[in-house]
């Protein structure tokens, strides 16, 4: 097994002088604080519209078809990834309906859509029939955890994208370590400032506009049944997650992650 990762995807490349980039890059401020800023406009009012001054009115746009006679798909790929950021990334973590194999895998296909039941939408890649090891475990089991990546172990989450095959645990690959949940069967990352155990609710697979009849993708809605939340992260109510403590890490375009260390506070308007 290679440690030496180049690419995330059959549509990106980290480049063959990568490892000489990232040397010549600044070390990473471990102890960077997050910080809250005024807004860019603090005095706006209602209609002011953008705070640039006009100077995004004076840009130009291209028009994309998706369809578009000779367009791949991996450009729909990567114009999405890189432009609807930042998103969050589900680590979940699966076991074998057998009981005998453990997967842990990240998804940034992934956003909490409601609150009340507690629900998560995940979309994978590939069809239900050659399903990977996250979506063959969870419909086989209809059980999952969602671990919430923060900056102390992201490498470590990165390594669980590694293609290993059917069986092969990237707890082992990763050095994270598994934490017993209530409810389900699957372990939770102990390392996780934020996990969620969940139920599977339901799934549905797409099929691809360009080749029809193939399968492209697979959404599952998974249900929160249990939180688990770091003690010197959550507040007394066990409502709110402190965010200088989460310091999550979210997805960006390529290969490359963000952190949260600048926030902005702007109320909601009343009518």
């Amino acid at each position: 097994m290679s440690s030496k990762a180049t690419t995330t995807s059959a549509f990106f490349k980290a480049g063959n002088d990568f490892e000489k980039v990232q040397a010549a890059r600044p070390d990473f401020k471990r102890d960077a604080e997050v910080t809250f800023s005024k807004p860019p406009s603090p005095n706006w009012k209602q209609g002011d519209g953008a705070n640039d001054g006009g100077e995004c009115l004076k840009k130009t746009h291209i028009e994309i078809d998706p369809y578009e006679e000779g367009r791949p798909a991996s450009s729909n790929y990567k114009i999405l990834i890189s432009g609807m950021v930042p998103r969050p990334i589900a680590l979940i973590s699966t076991k074998s309906k057998d009981g005998k194999t453990c997967n842990l895998a990240p998804f940034s296909y992934s956003q909490v859509i409601n609150h009340d039941p507690p629900l998560f939408a995940v979309g994978f890649v590939g069809s239900l029939e050659s399903a990977k090891d996250t979506v063959k475990n969870l419909v086989e089991t209809e059980e999952c955890v969602i671990n919430i990546i923060s900056e102390h172990f992201v490498e470590a989450a990165n390594a669980t994208a590694i293609n290993a095959p059917y069986g092969v645990s990237e707890w082992e690959v990763s050095g994270l370590h598994q934490a017993p949940s209530a409810v389900v069967q699957a372990a939770r990352v102990k390392e996780s400032i934020l996990s969620i155990e969940g139920k599977l609710v339901e799934t549905k697979e797409f099929e691809s506009r360009q080749v029809p009849g193939k399968k492209t993708g697979v959404l599952a809605i998974i249900e929160g049944v249990r939180f688990w939340a770091r003690e010197d992260a959550i507040d007394g109510e066990k409502s709110v997650i402190d965010l200088k403590v989460l310091k999550p890490i979210s997805r960006l375009g390529g290969i490359q992650y963000g952190r949260t260390t600048d926030a902005i506070e702007i109320p909601r308007p009343n009518f």
